[in-house]
């Protein structure tokens, strides 16, 4: 008896220690797999970031630690939004959620939330990532320390930071933004501050700014953080008026980005356009002409990757309705069939289920297309806003509704400048000379002047309206 009951305790000993042993590598995985794919993320390393995935997989795998497995997942579903990948992402996002979503481990599961609200962001599905961030914050929360919980917790901060800045709630936004500066000191929450709370105010936003860029040029890495810092010194120098210098640090963010670039394929763009506008105002037409192009394929290209992801879900919802629909209608041909037999209550059942879903589907089509309707109109609605503000937007923002307007513009004239090109935009909306001349604070004088050189640099006929050859030209 003794025997047994001896054998039984060394036995719970071991099972004991076993679990402490298999959690203990659980954790050792998790960290280094964290701070590797950090690094490497950072640096812009695609290849080393995919090897180095594949590589803890199957280690995971081997180990029979299905969570390791989905923080792989996560990781590379990370690496395929920088690269506007967003099909990919969202197949790896499926397939961490499935394991994932019963699991105790609530730093996993903030993992998985923080990095699908930003998915979810990048998408423009601003309060559904905000969802995504609030269920990872309550995860964290409830997670033991560990040197990954920092890391994650800086993350969310920034991204919840962001968030309320857009919202316009600079309050809360800047409350996020401090929470992260005390755990990180790369100078990325500085640039942040900087960037969506203090940029309407020159000299505090410089403050900031020039304490990041100062900590990216301590630390020498040009990787990610130092692409943000410098993009943002530039921007700053561009709206202090000093171009040489907004171009010195947006060529520099241009050559950090070289680099990074296959892990922040996002981020060209915006230099792009930064570019653009220095060239602007620095007179060279031709070097503007280069960014803008830069920028606006750039931008097809992201808006054709969020259009496919968004088309996917959509085909995903028809596939849907279709199973339903083909449900239905084995059921009507039972109900048909019976009839035959003599149930023809039955038969009449039928025809008025089928008249009831006739009227739905009409129903659907007519709201649908009023959905469409009203997504216009509210596209519509946001570009003749910005025109009114005479914010710098506005023309990019036309250019994505009016692609065709503006390649036909270029046809005509080839040399049109960026200027002339936002002049005829309003002029394609309907704007009255008055109405221009209000938003953009020039005089009506100058207005019917500029409608004058765009006839000659458009060739439009003296007899011709103005206003009707742009309605036509498209």
């Amino acid at each position: 008896m003794m025997i047994r009951f001896f054998l039984f305790i060394v036995l719970i000993v071991l099972v004991s220690c076993n679990q402490r042993s298999r959690k203990q590598d659980e954790e050792n995985f998790d960290i280094s797999l964290g701070e590797k794919n950090e690094q490497f993320s950072l640096s812009g390393e695609y290849d080393s970031l995919v090897s180095l995935n594949t590589k803890y997989y199957r280690q995971a795998n081997q180990m029979g630690y299905e969570e390791g497995k989905a923080l792989t997942y996560v990781n590379l579903a990370k690496l395929n939004i920088s690269l506007g990948n967003f099909q990919k992402s969202e197949v790896l996002f499926g397939k961490a959620k499935n394991v994932l979503e019963n699991s105790q481990n609530n730093l996993h599961k903030a993992i998985f939330y923080t990095a699908y609200g930003r998915f979810n962001f990048e998408l423009s599905k601003t309060d559904k990532a905000f969802e995504n961030y609030n269920k990872a914050l309550n995860n964290i929360y409830k997670s033991e320390n560990s040197k990954l919980k920092d890391k994650l917790l800086f993350d969310i901060y920034i991204r919840l930071g962001v968030y309320f800045s857009l919202k316009k709630e600079y309050q809360k936004g800047l409350k996020f933004f401090q929470k992260a500066q005390k755990i990180d000191n790369t100078g990325y929450a500085e640039c942040a501050i900087g960037d969506y709370v203090y940029y309407r105010y020159q000299d505090s936003a410089y403050k900031y700014i020039a304490t990041a860029y100062h900590k990216t040029n301590i630390s020498g890495k040009k990787d990610g953080i130092a692409l943000y810092t410098n993009t943002m010194m530039g921007e700053w120098y561009f709206v202090d008026g000093q171009y040489d210098k907004a171009e010195e640090m947006l060529l520099q963010a241009l050559e950090i980005d070289k680099k990074t670039r296959r892990v922040y394929a996002h981020y060209t763009k915006y230099i792009y356009n930064d570019l653009r506008m220095v060239y602007e105002k620095k007179g060279d037409k031709e070097k503007a002409y280069f960014y803008l192009n830069a920028y606006t394929n750039a931008i097809d290209k992201t808006n054709i990757a969020i259009f496919t992801t968004i088309n996917k879900d959509m085909e995903s919802f028809i596939d849907e309705t279709k199973k339903d629909t083909k449900r239905h209608d084995k059921n009507v041909q039972w109900v048909i069939l019976l009839s035959l037999v003599g149930f023809s209550v039955l038969g009449i059942y039928a025809w008025r289920i089928i008249d009831i879903l006739r009227k739905k589907k009409e129903a659907l089509k007519v709201e649908t297309e009023k959905l469409k309707a009203k997504a216009d109109d509210n596209k519509q609605d946001e570009i003749l806003e910005l025109a009114r503000k005479n914010d710098p937007e506005f023309f990019n923002r036309f250019k994505e509704s009016y692609p065709e307007f503006i390649n036909k513009l270029l046809i005509i004239n080839p040399s049109l400048e960026a200027s002339e090109l936002t002049f005829c935009a309003m002029l394609k909306l309907h704007f009255t000379s008055k109405e221009i001349a209000s938003y953009t604070l020039i005089q009506h004088r100058t207005v019917q002047q500029k409608k004058y050189r765009i006839r000659k640099r458009l060739n439009i006929p003296t007899e011709t309206d103005i206003y009707h050859f742009f309605d036509n030209l498209v």
